[in-house]
């Protein structure tokens, strides 16, 4: 899953970074609402957090245009502007959800697994597939109630199978949803990361689909 944080507040930036990559994100930011506006529209993200106090924009029209032009694009609303006439707006702006500042991350991260679940064919944070359970919450794979070892990697790849169960997605999806920007990328890192969980879960657990990517199929 991969999440754009649109924040001019650099330590908040990065301390939101931090948390979210060590639940198994793949995430990115940007300072401006030009920034993010040009990412939505070039390589969008599967949630944007938007932080409305932008120095170069109103965030309620970066929120707009977002919409606009992305319908389908999660975005969480994430600000100092708490009064309960400024949430309205910022919903009725296009706002999937709100979260005042100052917040706890576990509430966000909470928030996000409910964005997640609108994404794709999951419906708690407990996604099973056959022999398989994956929990989104406390990041656990188990195997016919094994607890089974995996790299990040290895479940954050996983988990974007599962939550789309039925689903192709295609290798530049999950490419996408691996890694952030900057970060060196082998041409073989997919297949090495799908042959090491199909040793892991068995060979049939997840499909190859010639020439377009990878899917996991519900028994």
């Amino acid at each position: 899953m991969q999440i754009l944080v649109v924040e001019d507040d650099q330590a908040l930036a990065a301390g939101l970074c931090t948390a979210l990559r060590r639940q198994n994100y793949a995430v990115n930011t940007v300072s401006s609402g030009k920034q993010a506006l040009h990412v939505i529209r070039t390589e969008t993200p599967d949630i944007t957090i938007l932080d409305l106090g932008l120095p170069d924009m109103d965030g309620i029209e970066v929120l707009k245009q977002a919409r606009s032009e992305q319908p389908s694009l999660q975005i969480l609303v994430l600000t100092a502007r708490s009064h309960i006439d400024q949430k309205i707006i910022g919903l009725d702006s296009g706002a999937d959800d709100y979260l005042a500042k100052p917040f706890e991350i576990p509430e966000l991260l909470a928030r996000l697994r409910v964005l997640e679940r609108r994404l794709g064919t999951a419906t708690s944070t407990e996604i099973i597939v056959g022999e398989v359970t994956l929990d989104t919450a406390t990041n656990r794979v188990l195997l016919q109630g094994d607890e089974l070892e995996l790299s990040r990697r290895e479940f954050m790849l996983l988990r974007s199978l599962m939550e789309n169960v039925g689903r192709v997605q295609s290798r530049n999806t999950l490419e996408t949803r691996l890694y952030s920007w900057g970060e060196e990328v082998a041409s073989n890192a997919l297949e090495v990361h799908v042959h090491n969980l199909r040793k892991k879960l068995g060979s049939d657990f997840i499909k190859t689909v010639r020439g377009v990517g990878y899917r996991v199929n519900q028994p």
